[in-house]
């Protein structure tokens, strides 16, 4: 429970950070915010604890990193040890990049990966500099506060949108170098892949908290305990329930790998490692300003501000210019999903196929999120789904990172490679400059 606090941003006086906590059942994630004084109540009652990722005195940095298996979802928990070495790779290359600029994280293992997690101030140069890179980003409906949103205010709302463009600088910095050691494909989200000899099985380097507002977005305290496959038995098997065991979040600061693996098992070993270690969130706003300006450097900087030179088409434009869209000559995937939005639309494999359909008949890719955020604003009885959520924001953020994916940023990548004296990389070869003009 320390550790717990420590996460939390609890002082001296009583006082949490955090705006919020939630405490999930073991049937059901349900999200409902409490005060954190209430706590020690909830986990006196066997609940799964997160905090919200909204913060009164920072803005946190989180990186999360995971193995899935979309035909066998079980995988990473029936064989920890199978799925933690995939994600080898990509962990190291984390750890990489993260220390070539500074960048020390609290790591923090999951029942599927890693999280990476850090602070920066925001009285901060840096943070001001993220709103700037951020407020280009945001629609007017992406500014409009929300339930839950009592420090929501356009800085912060800013900031956090700056700090999802350098996250995904950074996810694509981590796939450049961890892409020739892995085994099974590597993606910025949870894409379906095509199928291996255990089933369509990738790691996401998830960025999706960063299509959402940030009042609705939480991650996990540390040695709460973890009870995701409870929650999706749908998915897990309610027969492999007795097989899993116990889960539970632990910190690696004083612990390696294999034995975080066995600590997030087995609770006396978890209790121990807690007892010799910190979850305090870390103060890297120094470190994350080298990070930032790498990126604003970047070709990737480039391609963003050029997404976000254009505009969606007003929404009383749409049946004259959105819905006009032909379907028919688009590939299956595209067509289908732009057809049955609800739920195909929602699905990132699906909007990734829109997105490169569109990509290839020359659109705008600012455009190509217009057209799906018409879709998730049309009456596709969607119930509940967008109550606290923006469309705007999910469209554009996806959008990007698939479009952003036709921007190489393999000479970043080199660089630190060199600097960390990493084995050499093969990168592959420049495109002829006529391909490239064409």
């Amino acid at each position: 429970r320390a550790r717990m606090l420590e996460f939390l941003g609890a002082d001296e006086a009583g006082d949490f950070t955090a705006e919020y906590i939630t405490a999930d059942t073991p049937v059901v994630a349900e999200r409902t915010p409490l005060l954190p004084w209430e706590l020690p109540a909830q986990l006196d009652a066997g609940r799964d604890i997160c905090r919200s990722l909204a913060d009164r005195d920072s803005l946190i940095a989180h990186l999360d990193i995971e193995y899935v298996n979309f035909d066998f979802p079980a995988e990473a928990y029936l064989d920890p040890l199978r799925a933690f070495a995939l994600q080898e790779p990509v962990e190291i290359a984390v750890q990489r990049v993260l220390g070539h600029y500074g960048i020390q994280p609290l790591h923090i293992l999951s029942g599927r990966g890693h999280h990476f997690v850090w602070r920066i101030g925001r009285a901060s140069k840096v943070f001001a500099r993220l709103a700037v890179a951020g407020r280009a980003t945001l629609t007017h409906d992406s500014l409009v506060l929300r339930r839950r949103d009592g420090l929501d205010a356009p800085s912060i709302t800013c900031a956090f949108a700056g700090l999802g463009l350098l996250m995904e600088f950074l996810a694509r910095l981590v796939i450049e170098l961890s892409s020739p050691e892995t085994v099974i494909p590597v993606e910025m989200t949870a894409v379906e892949v095509a199928p291996a000899h255990r089933g369509r099985e990738m790691i996401s380097i998830d960025l999706s908290e960063y299509a959402d507002p940030l009042p609705m977005r939480t991650i996990r305290l540390p040695y709460s305990g973890y009870l995701k496959p409870w929650q999706q038995t749908y998915a897990v098997g309610a027969g492999n329930l007795p097989r899993i065991g116990p889960i539970i979040f632990v910190t690696l600061d004083a612990a390696d790998l294999r034995h975080g693996i066995a600590a997030m098992r087995e609770p006396k070993l978890a209790a121990a490692l807690a007892r010799d270690s910190s979850a305090f969130i870390p103060d890297q706003t120094n470190a994350t300003e080298h990070l930032l300006h790498h990126y604003l450097g970047s070709d990737l900087k480039k391609f963003h501000d050029q997404f976000h030179a254009a505009h969606h088409d007003d929404p009383r434009r749409w049946p004259e210019t959105y819905d006009h869209t032909p379907l028919d000559p688009l590939p299956a995937g595209a067509r289908e999903a732009l057809r049955h939005p609800n739920d195909l639309l929602l699905r990132p494999v699906s909007m990734k196929h829109v997105t490169n359909a569109l990509l290839d008949r020359g659109w705008h890719p600012r455009h190509i999120a217009g057209l799906i955020r018409s879709k998730f604003e049309r009456d596709y009885a969607w119930g509940e789904e967008w109550r606290d959520y923006s469309p705007a924001l999910r469209a554009d953020y996806y959008t990007r990172i698939f479009a952003g994916e036709r921007t190489p940023v393999s000479v970043e990548a080199a660089e630190i490679a060199e600097a960390e004296h990493l084995p050499p990389v093969h990168w592959p070869a420049p495109a002829p400059a006529e391909a490239v003009e064409t």
